[in-house]
C-alpha cells in the first residue's frame, strides 16, 4: 500500500484548518550544537566522536592500516578524551565489510554477567526492585568488559598493521595530556556519583574538590603504562594476571555493595562472531548487529514497516513523515521488548524482521489516528519463546556510548557501538587508569513479569540486551553504499533509523542526514527534539491521538556514504565529533 501524496495533502490541510496556527518554525539546534560540513574523500575516511580520536584513526588510515586498525586506535583514544562514553572497562559491537572477499561479519563483544549473578540481582530483600541510583555506582552493577577481546579477534582477521602501532597515538597522548573539552567538563560537572568515587573523583576533580574545568591539561600515566602492557602482551594481559587481577579487587572493594567478579570470570570471557542481520530496503541490503543486540533487528523492522508507505513523498520532518515512523517505531519496540535477549539464554524468534509479518503489521498503521502503545505481534517462531514473559522487561539503557564509522583505501569499513553505559560507567576506576562499565544494569532489574520469566532476566554469564546499532548498507549491486551508528541509550534505534531514511529516501548526504531533527516513539510517546523545526508539530500530533513530549536528544551519530568519486562523511552537530580523510 502507498500513501499517494495528494491524500496525505488533502488531510494535512483540514487538520491545519482545524487546529491554531500553532507554529512558527522552531530554532534549529539544541543546546552545544555546532555546525558542520559533510567531508570529502577519494580514499579513506574516518568519522568518530572526538577530533583526538579522530586523528589516531586517520594516523592508521595513512600508514596502510584497515578500517579495523583505525578503529582500534580510535577507541583506545576515546577511552582517554571521552572517558564518560567507552573504554577498556567496556564493550561494544562491530560490523567489519572485509573488502578480500566483500563478506560482512559481525563480532559481540558486549559484557557478561558474573558466573555469580543471580536474577534476583536487582532486588531488594522485600521483594521489590531497587532503584537505577541504587546500584549503578557499585561493584554490583560492573559487567565482564568485552572489548579487548573485541578488538583482538578482530585484528587476528582484518588487521594490516601490527598490534602494538595501534597503541601508539594513544599512549602519546595519555603521556603528554590533553585539554579537557567542553563537553567532559560539564559531564563531570553534571555528575552525581563522582565525589565519592575514590580513584575516580581524584581523577576528575581537582584539589579544591571541584569538577575540572575545560581546557584543563590531563594526564593519565596510569592508563599509559596499561596500554603498554597491552601493546606489548596483548589482550591476554587484560584478562590475566595484574590488570585483571586491579578490575577484580575494584569491583569487589566498593565500601557499599561489592560485586562478585572473579578472575575466572575475565579469564573465560570470549568476544563472539555471530551472523549479520540483514534485511532488504527500497533497492538496498541494511545489515546491523543481531542479539544480544536489538538494534539491527528494530532498525529492520522499522524500515520493513515503513516500506508499502512513500516516505520520499512525505518529505523530512513533516507531519506526515514524524507520524508514519512514529507508528512503525512503537510497532518495532514492542517486539524488541517482548522477544529479543541473549540467543544463548532466549530463543529469539527469526520472524521478527520477516518482510511478509512487517507487511501484514504495518496494516496497523493508521493515517488518521495513533496506536498509543503497541502490543507485541506473532512473529513466525514466536511459539518456541513462550516460555518467557511476552513483555520482556524494559531495563534502563543510557546514552552514554559512542560510535565509530570507517572506510579504508581498500574499501573495507567498519561500524563499531562503543559503550561503559551509563556516564563514567560504574565510576569504579582501577589503579590502571580506566573507568569499568555499569553494564549489568542493562538488564531488566525484575526477573519475573505475571509469574514467567522475563527474557533480559540477569543471568550468569548472560550478555544483557542492548540497543546499539552499527549498520552497514549494500547498494543494488552489492556495493558498499553508507556506514552508520550512534549513542544514544534506547534511542539509538530511531537516531539509526531516521539517518537511514534522510539517506535513502530523502537524499541527504550524511552531515545532512545526522543534523535532522530527532523524532519517532520507543512504544511509548511520541517524541520530538527540543529547539527543532518538528517541536512545533507537536499540536497537530496531539490532535490525532499522539501523547507527545519534546525535550533534548543528544545523539552522536557518524556516517558515511559512498559518493561519485569517493566517500562523504558526518559527524554529529551535537557532540564533538568530526571527520577527516583523503
Amino acid at each position: 500500500m502507498k500513501l499517494h501524496p495528494s491524500r496525505i495533502a488533502v488531510f494535512l490541510v483540514a487538520l491545519a484548518a482545524a487546529l491554531p496556527a500553532s507554529s512558527q518554525r522552531a530554532p534549529e539546534g539544541a543546546s552545544g550544537w555546532s555546525d558542520k560540513p559533510a567531508v570529502h574523500a577519494r580514499r579513506f575516511i574516518a568519522a568518530t566522536a572526538n577530533p583526538h580520536a579522530t586523528d589516531a584513526a586517520y594516523a592508521m588510515l595513512a600508514r596502510g592500516g584497515s578500517a579495523v586498525d583505525a578503529a582500534i586506535a580510535a577507541q583506545l583514544v576515546l577511552g582517554l578524551v571521552e572517558p564518560q562514553s567507552s573504554g577498556l572497562g567496556g564493550g561494544a559491537f562491530l560490523l567489519v565489510h572485509d573488502p578480500r572477499d566483500g563478506k560482512l561479519r559481525a563480532y559481540d563483544g558486549r559484557e557478561t554477567a558474573p558466573a555469580a549473578a543471580t536474577p534476583a540481582r536487582f532486588l531488594k530483600s522485600d521483594g521489590s526492585t531497587a532503584g537505577f541510583d541504587d546500584v549503578v555506582a557499585t561493584g554490583l552493577s560492573v559487567g565482564v568488559p568485552g572489548l579487548m577481546r573485541l578488538a583482538e579477534l578482530a585484528h587476528e582477521r582484518h588487521g594490516r598493521l601490527p598490534w602494538a602501532t595501534l597503541f601508539e597515538s594513544a599512549i602519546a597522548l595519555a603521556e603528554r595530556g590533553f585539554a579537557v573539552s567542553p563537553r567532559l567538563a560539564a559531564a563531570i560537572a553534571a555528575d552525581r556519583h563522582l565525589a565519592g568515587s575514590g580513584r575516580a573523583a581524584a581523577y576528575f576533580l581537582d584539589g579544591a574538590g571541584k569538577p575540572l574545568a575545560a581546557g584543563t591539561l590531563l594526564r593519565n600515566p596510569a592508563y599509559a603504562e596499561t596500554l603498554r602492557v597491552l601493546a606489548r602482551e596483548g589482550a591476554d594481559a587484560f584478562y590475566r594476571g595484574a590488570i585483571a587481577q586491579d578490575i577484580v579487587a575494584t569491583v569487589r572493594s566498593h565500601p557499599r555493595r561489592r560485586g562478585d567478579m572473579t578472575l575466572a570470570d575475565l579469564a573465560g570471557y570470549r568476544a563472539i562472531e555471530r551472523d549479520p542481520v540483514c534485511g532488504s530496503y527500497r533497492r538496498y541490503r541494511v545489515c546491523g548487529m543481531p542479539p544480544p543486540s536489538s538494534g539491527g533487528t528494530t532498525v529492520l523492522a522499522i524500515l520493513g514497516l515503513l516500506e508499502p508507505f512513500d516516505l520520499a513523498a512525505m518529505g523530512k520532518g513533516t507531519f506526515w513523515s514524524v507520524h508514519f515512523f512514529s507508528e512503525a517505531g512503537r510497532l518495532a519496540y514492542a517486539d524488541r521488548n517482548a522477544f529479543v535477549a541473549d540467543p544463548a539464554f532466549v530463543d529469539v524468534p527469526p520472524g521478527i524482521v520477516d518482510p511478509a509479518y512487517l507487511r501484514e503489521r504495518s496494516r496497523l498503521i493508521a493515517t488518521t489516528s495513533s496506536l498509543g502503545r503497541a502490543t507485541a505481534g506473532d512473529p513466525p517462531g514466536e511459539a518456541r519463546a513462550r516460555k518467557v514473559a511476552r513483555a520482556g522487561g524494559d531495563a534502563l539503557e543510557l546514552p552514554s556510548t559512542s560510535h565509530l564509522s570507517i572506510v579504508d583505501a581498500r574499501g573495507g569499513a567498519v561500524a563499531m557501538t562503543t559503550t561503559i553505559e551509563d556516564g563514567f560507567g560504574s565510576r569504579l576506576m582501577t589503579e590502571g587508569g580506566f573507568l569499568l562499565n555499569n553494564q549489568l544494569t542493562d538488564f531488566s532489574f525484575a526477573p519475573s513479569r505475571d509469574g514467567r520469566p522475563v527474557a533480559n532476566r540477569v543471568e550468569p554469564g548472560k550478555r544483557p540486551r542492548s540497543s546499539m546499532a552499527p549498520t552497514i548498507v549494500y547498494d543494488a549491486v552489492g556495493r558498499l553504499h553508507a556506514v552508520a551508528g550512534s549513542p544514544g541509550g534506547s534511542a539509538i534505534i530511531n537516531y539509526v533509523a531516521n539517518v537511514l531514511l534522510a539517506i535513502l529516501d530523502w537524499g541527504l548526504d550524511p552531515q545532512a542526514a545526522v543534523a535532522l531533527p530527532h523524532f519517532g516513539s520507543r512504544n511509548g510517546p511520541t517524541e520530538l527534539e527540543r529547539d527543532t523545526a518538528v517541536a512545533a508539530l507537536a499540536p497537530k500530533l496531539r490532535a490525532i491521538g499522539h501523547e507527545v513530549v519534546v525535550a533534548p536528544f543528544t545523539s552522536g551519530t557518524q556516517a558515511i556514504v559512498r559518493t561519485s568519486d569517493g566517500w562523504a562523511g558526518g559527524a554529529d552537530p551535537r557532540r564533538e565529533g568530526t571527520v577527516r580523510g583523503r
